[in-house]
Parts: C-alpha cells; sequence; structure tokens
C-alpha cells in the first residue's frame, strides 16, 4: 500500500519482491501496528521527502533471505531504521536524536506490505510464541510509551492524556511496577475510560476534568497542544509534563504560576535500540497484553481513517 503524495489515498501496487543487499535482511511481514505517526505522515505534518513510500514502522515479520542460516527467524522493526553511527548523538547513546538517522515508513519503505527490507542492526528478535499482531503494537506504541515514561523518574501518579495504543500498553506496565495511572479521555470517550480501568487505572475521566489526586507526571500521548496546560494544572510541585508525539498542535498561552514550583514540560523524540531491547524484555515480565483490532492489508485506509475518528480502542493492526 503506496502514499504517492499528501491528500492522495494510499494506492495498492503489486511489486517485485526486494532482495536484500549487505547487512539487510528481507522479512515476509506477519503484521504491521498502524500508528499516529502515520497519519502525520499521511496528512504532511511530518514530510516524507521522497514519495512514492510505503508507510509502517512496526513491523513483526519473518526472515526469508540476507540471513546466513535463513532459518524463519523472527524479528520486529520499529521506527528507528538507520543511524550514521558516528556522530555526537550517536557516539553519546542518544542514536535517536542523530541528525542523519532514516526512519523506517518515511524515508525507508515499510510494513504496509507482504515484505519488507530493513538493516539488521535495528532489528529486534522476537520470541515466536505470541501472535506477531500482539508484538507489533509494542515497536513504536510501546516504545514510545516506555521512553516518556523513563522521562518520569520515580513517579507514583502518572497521569495519561489520551487512551490509546501507548497509554494501554503503558498502563499495564505502570501497574507491573506499582504505580498508580490516571486515564484522561476524549469527554465522550466512555469505552476508553472502561479499558483504562479494566487495565488497572485508579481513575478515568474526560481530559478537561482534575485528577482527584494531584499528579507526579504527566505523558500527553494526544497530539492536542491545549492538554499541556491541562496537565501542568493537574501536576503537583516538581512534576514533569512529557509530551510523546511526534507532532502537536500549538501549545497556548499559560501563566507562569503552573509552571512555577520547579514543573517541567520536555517531550520525547524517536527511540534508542537500548529502549526496545528494555521495553520488549519488560513487557514479557510484565505480561503485557495489547488490545488490538485488526485489519487486511488492503484496508490500510480504512484503519488508519478509524484510527482518526476513534472507532476502536487500543491499537490498529494490518495481517496481509
Amino acid at each position: 500500500m503506496v502514499f504517492d503524495g499528501v491528500g492522495r489515498p494510499l494506492r495498492a501496487e503489486q511489486r517485485t519482491i526486494p532482495q536484500p543487499g549487505p547487512g539487510q535482511l528481507l522479512l515476509r511481514v506477519q503484521a504491521c501496528g498502524v500508528c499516529r505517526t502515520d497519519l502525520h505522515l499521511l496528512d504532511g505534518e511530518v514530510e516524507i521527502a521522497s514519495p512514492p513510500r510505503i508507510l509502517g514502522h512496526q513491523i513483526v515479520g519473518t526472515v526469508v533471505a540476507g540471513d546466513e542460516d535463513e532459518d524463519g527467524r523472527r524479528v520486529g522493526v520499529p521506527w528507528l531504521g538507520w543511524t550514521d553511527g558516528d556522530c555526537e548523538y550517536c557516539t553519546s547513546g542518544r542514536e535517536n536524536l542523530c541528525p542523519n538517522a532514516r526512519f523506517t515508513g518515511r524515508d525507508i519503505d515499510g510494513g504496509y506490505a507482504e515484505y519488507a527490507l530493513a538493516d539488521e542492526r535495528y532489528c529486534f528478535p522476537i520470541a515466536t510464541d505470541h501472535p506477531g499482531e500482539q508484538v507489533a503494537p509494542l515497536l513504536c506504541a510501546g516504545l514510545i510509551g516506555y521512553r516518556a515514561l523513563r522521562m518520569c523518574g520515580e513517579a507514583r501518579r502518572v497521569g495519561l492524556y489520551g487512551f490509546g495504543a501507548s497509554a494501554h500498553i503503558l498502563a499495564q506496565i505502570c501497574r507491573w511496577q506499582g504505580r498508580e495511572v490516571f486515564a484522561f479521555t476524549r469527554p465522550d470517550d466512555v469505552k476508553a475510560q472502561e479499558l483504562a480501568l479494566e487495565l488497572g487505572a485508579v481513575w478515568a475521566g474526560p481530559s478537561a476534568d482534575a485528577p482527584p489526586e494531584p499528579l507526579d507526571a504527566a505523558i500527553v500521548f494526544a497530539p492536542d497542544g491545549t492538554l499541556v496546560p491541562l496537565a501542568l494544572r493537574a501536576l503537583a510541585p516538581g512534576g514533569t509534563v512529557v509530551c510523546a508525539g511526534i507532532h502537536m498542535s500549538d501549545i497556548p498561552a499559560f501563566p507562569y504560576s503552573i509552571l512555577w514550583q520547579e514543573r517541567v514540560v520536555r517531550s520525547v523524540a524517536n527511540l534508542t535500540r537500548r529502549d526496545g531491547e528494555e521495553l520488549l524484555a519488560l513487557a514479557s515480565r510484565a505480561e503485557v497484553k495489547t488490545h488490538v483490532t485488526t485489519y487486511p492489508l488492503e484496508l490500510a485506509s480504512t484503519a488508519l481513517e478509524d484510527l482518526r475518528a476513534g472507532r476502536f480502542t487500543g491499537a490498529a493492526v494490518l495481517v496481509p
């Protein structure tokens, strides 16, 4: 399913199966998660410099070529697809900020396809005892949530603004770690609130509502800048608001008084391979269960529009 340009629907195209180059793996795609970043790419809020491009960066696939053993092992492919390895960011453990990085589904053809190529160095081993569609959302929704949570330090009371793919994974991790989760949703999204409570949240309600207790940290997953002042108002002194999206609408002006007392606002950018290794191990120990709605590959555009409209809870996954 091919992206040709902003404002144009994804297009089905039959291509020759690609052949791996040095260091690459050819994967038969088992599942590919549908991410809000894909909507930002589709809408031009995050630029694709050289269309046409195959979207999709939460790929679970089996290796069919490029591996000396070609043993059918299973791997996961995340958003970060390549870095230069020698810039000041890569050499200081911050490869997520590499200025020359290439990203799966934006600079490199992704997983909205039956086959995909990936740089072996940026793939994660995936156990074979979990369905691919259950694992796929961990590879971005799970990863960005985990990186955002690391920025919250030892926060005990954590607010999650926007209870979608990332938040429903992170809520389970927080519960396993002994943290308290407060879920904030659209005013009428009763299903998301019910899912949050089912997954262990101690409170769930509309984003404009104040939580019953001040928060130690808040993570804003929804790409809505108006949520940042709301999250700041919900924080205890010394708390942190983490903006976890790759794109967000403008943050409105707010009084200094809600930032005062050493409150912090910061953002998350991309991920590192260390994040992936740690999150996948943690998700296994915490027995994270993803809630997924599956779509056949040819309904990729439908899945994206359902995501935009909030027609499902949890995550959407394409299954070729």
